[in-house]
């Protein structure tokens, strides 16, 4: 047989050769080998993707929790941000600190803001008593009443980051009953004030009393925000939405993930807030100017050119709504009726112990005492729940026109089909404290526990409330007028906002994620979402071709990656293939006389091949 010379020239020139005997069989190898090394490749690539498409999933799941992180706040770290937000309400003043890292340069996500958190993992937070309201008429004491909650925050800011930390002091309902002169003049002296003692980022804007509206926006950023709402890169699944961005020119509809809607009752109002995705319309012009102070559009975005965080909230509070609110309202009307009946009828129902007035929203047999000592009324619960639905539904002052709620006031269409929604406080304490069914709602199940509830003697269950089978911040008031704030809850959420009873994506909770979710999170989300620019316009100036770096997923890179290792694998086949031709070129042309000559030792014919 014949030797197979290798020759080359440049840039050096270099010569040797081989023997076909000694020349290893992995590159000559047959067409089953080449199959078989071929599959064995591709199999070890297969295996790659699997893995780097899990750990991708891996990194997105890590996305979507990264708000659950309760690791102590590194402030070593030179590229963490820091905001300040006090929320000065009625009952007094907190101040939250919020920080996030660096942004990432892609102009389509938001910040990753999260609550600061110290040494020992605990949420930076501080809370004052009373509200800053108290100070009415003493307003030059506003920046000495705030300036605890500062100086605390600062000690945990780093010294260095003081003056590009925003401060925002935002006061809500204790504020807004105020006349506009003594809020001006409160707000002043914090203006003034509080430059001259802290270096931290703050302008006069920065000082503010908020709407209901923008309290009930900034809330339902905070919610959706903290769910992961707003990441709009969703998984095969997910429920999403398609949303007719207000004020765009695109004729097609975005699609993007489903948000929730969130559902409030506290004391005294009760709110509710959703995303409404597609153009509403108006029974009326009236209609129309009464939705324009009840929906929200903005965007949350960093480019205002950008409409993929385009949104249109419905937001509406309801004053005297609320669970404590509304027995007042019930109890004021029992007795202005019961003193009506009694005059014209010449009874005494509900004037003494003996002869009490029956009360179906009481549990059976509790008796009760309502009204000041001059017209006070004694009622006995009969623990009807049913019939104190039908009693509570005049106090939802529900009207005939067409899309309205509570009070005639208007309410867009919500598509129950594909729509979520959050109920927290009296959603969640109606459900859990005493019937202990908090978390997904359903309807039958409800007014069930809840009839069986009320039906119960007042004396069994104070038995159970003394055995601690309610929930531990259950008390006394919960169990009396827990009968009463069942059929509230759920003539408000059936009647009044139209919920149909076979709904079943509602969750009523206490917290989210493990934690309580502020309003003052969707505040300062909203309110820094201008900040990214310095960080985008810092990326962009890496390179050109930056945007595209960060606008390619974790998955699509290493699909890239995988292409071009099979194109590695198809170029090493196809060269061993030629490898394996030349064999057989140079066998063929080795004639029998030629086997004398390696037996003997004798060199072959050299054939050359250059590479």
């Amino acid at each position: 047989m014949g030797r197979i010379s290798f020759s080359c020239l440049f840039p050096a020139s270099w010569h040797f050769s081989l023997s076909p005997q000694v020349l290893p069989r992995l590159l000559v190898p047959s067409l089953r080998q080449l199959l078989l090394i071929g599959l064995l490749l591709c199999l070890i690539g297969l295996l790659y993707l699997l893995l780097v498409t899990g750990k991708g999933h891996a990194v997105m799941d890590a996305g979507n929790v990264m708000v659950t992180d309760v690791d102590a706040t590194d402030t070593s770290n030179p590229n963490l941000n820091y905001g300040l937000v006090v929320d000065c309400g009625s009952s007094g003043s907190r101040v939250f600190v919020y920080c996030w890292p660096r942004h990432n340069g892609n102009p389509h996500e938001l910040l990753d803001i999260r609550q600061m958190r110290d040494q020992n993992r605990k949420p930076v937070v501080m809370k004052i008593k009373p509200g800053i309201s108290e100070l009415a008429k003493t307003p030059d004491k506003a920046s000495d009443y705030i300036y605890p909650l500062l100086s605390f925050a600062a000690q945990h800011i780093p010294k260095n980051k003081h003056q590009e930390t925003p401060l925002y002091i935002l006061c809500t309902a204790g504020m807004r009953i105020l006349p506009e002169s003594q809020q001006e003049a409160l707000l002043e002296d914090l203006r003034t004030d509080i430059p001259v003692h802290f270096n931290f980022l703050f302008s006069d804007s920065h000082v503010e009393v908020i709407s209901g509206k923008q309290e009930g926006v900034y809330a339902w950023i905070g919610i959706n925000f903290v769910l992961g709402r707003f990441n709009h890169v969703h998984n095969k699944g997910e429920a999403v939405v398609e949303v007719h961005v207000p004020g765009s020119d695109q004729q097609e509809a975005l699609v993007r993930k489903r948000t929730a809607g969130v559902l409030d009752m506290g004391g005294v109002s009760t709110q509710i807030a959703y995303e409404v995705p597609k153009t509403v319309s108006f029974a009326s012009p009236q209609q129309e100017e009464v939705a324009k102070n009840l929906l929200a559009e903005f965007n949350l975005g960093c480019d205002a050119h950008r409409t993929d965080h385009v949104y249109r909230v419905y937001v509406s509070t309801f004053l005297g709504f609320g669970g404590n609110a509304a027995r007042q309202r019930y109890e004021e009307s029992l007795i202005k009726n019961t003193a009506t009946r009694n005059k014209l009828l010449g009874q005494h129902i509900g004037e003494t112990a003996e002869s009490p007035l029956l009360d179906p929203c009481l549990p059976a047999d509790l008796q009760d005492e309502i009204g000041p000592s001059t017209q006070k009324l004694y009622l006995r619960g009969t623990g009807d729940f049913d019939q104190c639905r039908q009693i509570l539904q005049p106090f939802l002052n529900r009207t005939n026109e067409t899309q309205t709620s509570l009070s005639g006031i208007y309410q867009p269409a919500i598509d129950f089909s594909n729509s979520q929604f959050y109920g927290f406080s009296e959603f969640y304490y109606c459900t859990e404290d005493v019937l202990r069914m908090g978390g997904d709602y359903n309807a039958t199940k409800y007014a069930q526990a809840a009839k069986s509830y009320c039906a119960t003697q007042w004396k069994t269950l104070k038995e159970r409330f003394d055995s601690g089978l309610y929930a531990s911040h259950a008390d006394l008031h919960r169990l009396k007028y827990q009968c009463f704030k069942s059929a509230w809850m759920f003539e408000v959420l059936h009647s009044g906002f139209s919920f149909p009873t076979n709904y079943k994506n509602l969750k009523t909770a206490l917290l989210v994620y493990d934690k309580e979710v502020q309003w003052t999170l969707g505040a300062i989300l909203y309110r820094t979402r201008y900040l990214p620019l310095r960080d985008i316009q810092q990326e962009s100036l890496k390179g050109i071709h930056s945007h595209w770096r960060h606008s390619f997923s974790f998955v699509n890179n290493h699909y890239l990656f995988l292409a071009c290792f099979f194109i590695v694998l198809l170029s090493i086949m196809l060269y061993l293939l030629r490898l394996r031709r030349i064999h057989r070129r140079t066998a063929q042309r080795c004639t029998p006389s030629s086997v004398p000559w390696l037996e003997k030792g004798l060199g072959s014919p050299t054939l050359p091949i250059n590479l």
